[in-house]
């Protein structure tokens, strides 16, 4: 439960400090949707509460949530001298429970990068979540769906002549 966490601990890269850990004050309460996305406490934090990290979780509804901003708040970062940042985007996240049990997750590599790709299904996904929050019909992200299946096998581009790109 995640109102049994005490602290949330991150071993980071010194390099992401200045972008994403500092000002403290900002990084655990951000005024807008767009700072929210430069804070790593707020991002582990609606990524915990949400069990995700689209578009729908940078916004002022999010950056308002008690719940988001509470869990924020117990987040902080601790400086790993051998992280490989920036030749590697690696993470670590050590969640101690009240009770203090320890729950400790890494993750040797960026997720969506060359070395740890999406899968297709997982594109499709984060494809169709986009274009939910964008307001796109279904209709619509059926035809750009099938536009990008085939966009490299002789595309038919008229398809898109609806849409204001």
């Amino acid at each position: 439960e995640l109102d049994d966490i005490a602290t949330i601990v991150c071993e980071v890269g010194e390099g992401t400090v200045h972008r994403l850990w500092e000002q403290a004050e900002e990084k655990k309460k951000p005024t807008t949707p767009y700072s929210a996305k430069f804070s790593g406490p707020f991002c582990i934090a609606v990524g915990l509460v949400d069990q995700a990290a689209g578009l729908e979780q940078f916004t002022q509804v999010k950056i308002d949530d008690p719940r988001i901003l509470d869990l924020a708040s117990k987040v902080s970062y601790h400086i790993d001298p051998a992280n490989e940042y920036p030749r590697n985007y690696s993470g670590h996240v050590r969640a101690t429970m009240k009770d203090a049990t320890v729950h400790e997750v890494r993750q040797p590599h960026l997720r969506g990068g060359v070395r740890e790709p999406l899968s297709r299904d997982e594109l499709a996904r984060k494809f169709e979540a986009n274009l939910t929050f964008a307001n796109c019909s279904a209709d619509d992200m059926r035809t750009l769906r099938e536009c990008c299946d085939n966009i490299f096998d002789a595309p038919n581009l008229d398809s898109l002549k609806v849409f204001r790109l």
